[in-house]
């Protein structure tokens, strides 16, 4: 029935936005199979599941994205129904439109309704990116949760709690063996690790005190990982006058614990993850061998001094660690 979407086209306008609004008229028939999760980039990150049904994309917003393990239940918004056309669906929406943002396909497949009603939804997704079976309930009014009615996979373990960070040594010299170790500066900052999941970021001091409000332009970072989850280790530091978070370690990433894992493979995954914006970069490093010019380089800006870092050390949690040596820069 063409009223389906009389909520949909009501608050769109054709001329404005790029978003598929298709004429009054008979809904088209399909085969109540299709799901899509598109990334939403609005005022805030959310998710949107939605769920071909009846000749419209039933709908709902879900500001964490699909919880990955069933011990953890996700709010979901019940939004308008879409056109099925919204299946395909990826662009700029403007700003001052309804949803303004940046809309992107996060992942799209069939799905088997296994059941359906005003106040459940049981369904089992089969996407490139999303399996499984996930249940939707109505808690209130448009707010209902939605729910990971299977295990996890084998390979997903959750995030960490609250971390102690791992701490040098100070040595007045750097040690032998140059070529076993990468070097970074020291920031003499305020140590911080920030822990994101669903776009959300949680920033907790060297006593894991949330410190979160206190740093809050450093938020829109954990936006810029999607749905990503990871534990980054850094420092909150003032660069010409302007406050950076600068990450030098990844402890957890989207699902893998990395605490035990060699330097130089959590450098890798760290770099991979290409942190750099207008408050937040990755620290760059250098080969042990080049350790005299990295020193001057650091006295040259003011810094502390330098940190060398044994590649294959793993990340111990609270521990001060000959892996890691402070040199002071004078």
């Amino acid at each position: 029935m063409a009223h389906k979407l009389d909520r949909y086209r009501g608050r769109r306008d054709a001329a404005r936005t790029p978003e598929p609004v298709p004429a009054e008229g008979p809904l088209p028939k399909g085969d109540d199979d299709t799901f899509v999760i598109q990334e939403h980039h609005a005022r805030s990150l959310h998710w949107d599941l939605r769920l071909e049904r009846d000749g419209v994309l039933v709908s709902w917003a879900i500001p964490k994205g699909l919880p990955p393990d069933p011990a953890v239940n996700h709010l979901a918004v019940h939004t308008e129904d879409h056109p099925l056309e919204y299946a395909a669906f990826e662009g700029e929406i403007p700003q001052g439109e309804y949803g303004g943002g940046t809309m992107t396909i996060w992942d799209r497949g069939t799905y088997a309704a296994e059941k359906w009603t005003d106040r459940e939804v049981k369904v089992v997704l089969d996407g490139s990116r999303t399996a499984g079976r996930y249940v939707l309930f109505r808690t209130r009014g448009k707010n209902w949760m939605i729910h990971r009615m299977d295990p996890p996979a084998a390979s997903w373990h959750p995030p960490p709690g609250p971390l102690a960070p791992m701490r040098p040594v100070t040595r007045a010299r750097l040690p032998r063996g140059r070529d076993d170790h990468r070097l970074e500066f020291a920031w003499g900052g305020l140590r911080a690790l920030a822990h994101v999941v669903g776009g959300r970021l949680t920033l907790r001091s060297a006593t894991s005190a949330d410190i979160t409000p206190e740093h809050g332009w450093l938020r829109p970072f954990a936006c810029t990982l999607g749905s990503r989850a990871v534990v980054l280790d850094g420092e909150v530091v003032r660069l010409s006058g302007t406050e950076f978070y600068v990450c030098y370690d990844l402890l957890y990433d989207d699902g893998r614990p990395l605490l035990g894992e060699p330097y130089a493979l959590r450098r890798a995954r760290l770099e991979e993850l290409g942190v750099n914006g207008p408050h937040w970069q990755t620290a760059p490093s250098w080969p042990g061998a080049e350790a005299g010019a990295v020193r001057r380089a650091a006295r040259d800006q003011g810094l502390p001094g330098i940190v060398a870092k044994r590649l294959d050390a793993a990340y111990e949690p609270g521990e001060e660690s000959a892996a890691w040596v402070f040199v002071p820069s004078t």
